[in-house]
């Protein structure tokens, strides 16, 4: 059932069982997975089913610290949220991306890849991935062509990613959600105040607002944030007159630890000889390929976070732009329209063509690294309101002197192991020579918001518990890349799906037997 919240009476009262606050990918997998259970869902989404540019508004906001992308273009507010510009690669996290790493500050997850294995090949069928194969071995018998690097996989590893084509959820599961019977999904709600109890320890409803002057209230047994790293904790934060310094924030963790993925041009891969390295490459039939990570071992050793490195044929790789300089409007669609003027499109078919036919010996490197978790990269209230109230967010994105040795690290190990191999040799950028211990302005992230509800065991390092409920509150819950701990070498996506169907579990479970509204 769809239910335009413009259309009802003037404080109207909505009532359910989970209340899932945001239709994006984690909103829209969590309430699919309780599509035919007994109990109601409401979806609250604050735009509509096409993008309102009045709507998006409502992200905008303030930027400090390392230059980002603006606010109101790195996220998209309508149905299907975001993913209505997602690029469509996927990967799963490794082992190690969940442990506690003595080199690296504030990372160890209370769950391990083990608890969210069970989920990713559901997330992976979501996401139209394909067959869930993730060995190098199954895809090399499929194409004689594909072969591996010859490396030391104790140095350097071949990754597996798969491509979505990419799914928009907007678009893709629209009518799944408005045919489902228990699914209730309400558009133009948007969420400006969340009520708790007196003594502040469960949620009793939440207030909706839109344009048209409706407020609306919305009762339920369970809420889910949903509704994506920035804006989750920036209702937090702004949800202050029960709890001064914001609900789930007793110890002051509430938009701490931020986190993107540094992405830039790193190097230059010469080989002796021309090749076309058809198990790395990329273009618009690609369904899977490889890129280059470091592996754990090397990590541990050398004290550097987990990244990898793909690459691009040189030719192209000189006439790209850094993305952080390009999408730098402030509206997304023509923050789009350059990104495609700078693209130079013809251009790039026209040298994949010739990469597909072998005639390339040199590769521009590009490397994609998680970020330290930073407590100082975080999101706070800035004075200035949206025109619904509510206060709007401030992001401070910043970097750590270890985010730029980890990129220096796996890009010498390469050349390394390009020389050994005796395959050619490798130019590092210069940046990675100079002195500066951070990474340099035009360094990219991959709109991958992460972190600001840490998960932890305790509410003195986090906000969430292993189960993603906010530790002082008893039916208060964050899915999504807002609850991770680090965030590994690769897009959030995959796994922002799979947590959300673990959630979706809980919840099943933790209301079973409950009386239905």
């Amino acid at each position: 059932m769809h239910i335009d919240a413009r259309q009802l009476d003037n404080q109207s009262l909505i009532e359910g069982d989970i209340c899932i606050i945001g239709a994006g990918a984690a909103g829209i997998s969590m309430a699919l997975d309780l599509e035919n259970s007994p109990y109601k869902v409401i979806l609250l989404e604050g735009g509509g089913m096409e993008y309102d540019d009045r709507v998006q508004e409502l992200y905008n906001g303030k930027l400090t610290g390392h230059p980002y992308y603006p606010m109101k273009a790195s996220r998209l507010h309508y149905f299907g949220g975001s993913t209505g510009h997602w690029g469509g690669m996927c990967s799963l996290f490794d082992e190690i991306d969940f442990e506690k790493r003595d080199w690296v500050e504030n990372s160890g997850w209370p769950i391990t890849l083990k608890d969210i294995a069970p989920y990713y090949p559901k997330a992976h069928e979501i996401l139209d991935l394909g067959p869930f194969e993730w060995g190098s071995e199954y895809w090399l018998k499929q194409n004689s062509a594909y072969k591996l690097l010859p490396f030391e996989e104790s140095s350097i590893w071949s990754k597996l990613w798969h491509f979505s084509p990419p799914t928009r959820f907007g678009t893709k599961y629209k009518d799944a959600v408005v045919n489902a019977k228990n699914i209730h999904l309400y558009t133009y709600a948007n969420v400006v105040d969340i009520t708790a109890t007196e003594n502040v320890n469960s949620i009793t409803h939440v207030t909706v607002k839109n344009y048209a002057g409706k407020e609306h209230t919305v009762k339920a047994k369970k809420f889910v944030m949903a509704c994506c790293s920035i804006q989750t904790s920036r209702l937090l934060l702004a949800c202050n007159k029960q709890a001064r310094a914001g609900l789930g924030n007793d110890n002051d963790l509430v938009g701490r630890y931020f986190m993107e993925h540094t992405e830039l041009k790193t190097g230059e891969l010469w080989l002796n000889h021309t090749d076309p390295l058809l198990f790395y490459k990329m273009d618009d039939k690609t369904k899977i390929r490889a890129e280059l990570a470091l592996s754990p071992q090397k990590q541990k050793e050398l004290q550097v976070l987990n990244c990898s490195i793909s690459l691009m044929p040189l030719a192209m790789a000189k006439n790209t732009i850094p993305s952080v300089k390009i999408w730098s409007e402030e509206d997304p669609r023509k923050a789009l329209d350059t990104f495609h003027k700078y693209s130079n499109l013809d251009k790039r078919n026209y040298i994949q063509k010739l990469f597909s036919k072998g005639f390339y010996q040199s590769y521009g490197l590009y490397t994609r690294s998680e970020q330290l978790p930073n407590p100082d990269s975080r999101v706070v209230l800035s004075d200035e309101k949206d025109e619904l109230g509510v206060p709007r967010a401030n992001l401070h994105w910043a970097l750590s002197p270890i985010d730029k040795k980890t990129v220096f690290t796996i890009n010498k190990l390469l050349g390394q192991q390009i020389g050994a191999a005796r395959m050619g040799r490798v130019k590092l950028a210069d940046f990675l020579l100079d002195n500066d211990p951070q990474l340099p302005d035009y360094t990219s992230g991959g709109w991958h918001h992460m972190g600001t509800t840490r998960m932890s065991d305790t509410p003195k390092t986090g906000v969430v518990d292993a189960n993603c409920k906010i530790h002082s509150l008893s039916n208060l819950y964050v899915a999504g890349s807002s609850c991770y701990v680090t965030g590994g070498a690769v897009n959030p996506t995959l796994t922002v799906v799979a947590i959300s169907l673990r959630l979706a579990a809980h919840l099943k479970d933790k209301i079973k037997g409950a009386a239905m509204v």
